[in-house]
């Protein structure tokens, strides 16, 4: 008897969140002549396990990301062996909702086992060796779903915030044209995908001038390059609009699509301030940088509906430079700002909330889209 009452309630829950989000406006209608609208999506949302972020997913976005899926590790877990399980079902899933799917990321520091950069004794490899390591990947990956995955994060965070080049292993050991070559193989794999340069805090400047000088070397050496990322993982007050009109205007003079591709703002506080994201940041767990437990105040969450109001108004001022705007994310339970930098928070850094409802903030960027004339950007 429990159990069917447990049951009768879940469903009858569900039941009002879908009934609620009929009479929502889609995202995807309200910027249809501005941009692509997305989220990034986990293994469970395209598992065939049916609940409230689903229906958003299907109902608010015409684009998806893979927040893990796509990535070295998890597809290429050892030197003979490739998973696609999760990533064949992740590219199901868009196609089946005719979905503009990317896929993320063929080459990054992070999430890539040590074995890639070693040989069979555990020693380094040699260039030479790392680059068709790089390559075999990278035409396997992109080659199985060429005409599928039209855009592709090829390289991510290659850069440090001072602007200078990481000193990952690809760069000690093949060179700073490991970039180039990154580039070159996935063209090669499919010559009509799109290819993008992600990273964070872009909006910085000694990183943004770094990144314009990596993309002026790509665009050099004659390799396609068709977008750059701006990952988009903010604060309520940083960056500012300004940095991020700056931003955009940068690249988009170079001849890039410009996206904002990993879209949150984080309402908690942390103990260095910092913002972006930088996985080697961490720190212990502690009730004082969790405030907000039982519910986000009226205020805050007034707040992070101005900010959101304020950061699509940047989005909107250049039409023809944004292409697309993804969340990290679907709603607030699936961040992985509850967990990052420090674990078991309770953040609420997006659009919907933990019961798939839409905060204020998705009235609000709604509200401002009504105010602005149409730009007819796609």
């Amino acid at each position: 008897m429990k159990r069917q009452l447990t049951t009768l309630i879940a469903a009858a829950l569900l039941s009002g969140i879908l009934a609620g989000a009929s009479a929502q406006p889609a995202l995807k209608d309200v910027f249809k002549n501005d941009f692509r609208v997305g989220a990034a999506l986990n293994q469970w949302h395209f598992s065939g396990v049916t609940n409230s972020e689903v229906a958003i997913i299907e109902k608010h976005f015409n684009t998806i990301s893979p927040e893990n899926v796509l990535k070295w590790g998890p597809i290429h877990p050892r030197p003979a062996q490739y998973v696609f399980d999760n990533a064949d079902r992740y590219v199901e899933f868009g196609l089946k909702h005719d979905m503009f799917i990317i896929g993320h990321t063929l080459v990054w520091h992070a999430q890539t086992p040590r074995w890639v950069f070693q040989d069979q004794e555990a020693k380094p490899l040699t260039r030479e060796a790392l680059l068709e390591r790089m390559r075999e990947h990278i035409h396997t990956v992109v080659g199985r779903y060429k005409g599928k995955i039209r855009g592709w994060d090829v390289v991510n965070e290659a850069l440090n915030d001072d602007g200078a080049l990481r000193r990952s292993p690809w760069l000690r050991i093949i060179g700073e044209d490991y970039l180039e070559k990154a580039y070159q193989f996935a063209h090669e794999a499919d010559p009509d995908a799109e290819l993008y340069y992600n990273d964070y805090s872009l909006e910085e400047g000694p990183k943004r001038q770094g990144a314009l000088k990596l993309v002026k070397g790509l665009q050099a050496a004659d390799v396609k390059l068709t977008g750059i990322g701006l990952q988009g993982h903010y604060s309520l007050d940083k960056p500012t609009p300004g940095q991020i009109e700056e931003t955009i205007e940068a690249f988009s003079k170079l001849g890039l699509k410009v996206m904002i591709t990993e879209l949150d703002v984080n309402v908690l506080p942390t103990p260095d301030g910092a913002n972006g994201a930088d996985i080697s940041r961490s720190f212990a767990v502690d009730p004082k940088w969790n405030p907000y437990t039982n519910g986000l105040p009226e205020e805050v969450s007034q707040r992070l509906a101005r900010r959101y109001a304020e950061l699509f108004k940047t989005f909107l001022k250049q039409p023809q430079a944004v292409s697309r705007v993804t969340f990290w994310g679907v709603s607030d339970r699936s961040s992985w700002l509850n967990n990052y930098p420090i674990r078991r928070r309770t953040n609420y850094p997006l659009l919907f909330d933990r019961n798939g409802q839409p905060k204020a903030g998705f009235q609000a960027v709604v509200d401002l889209r009504r105010t602005i004339p149409n730009s007819n950007n796609q």
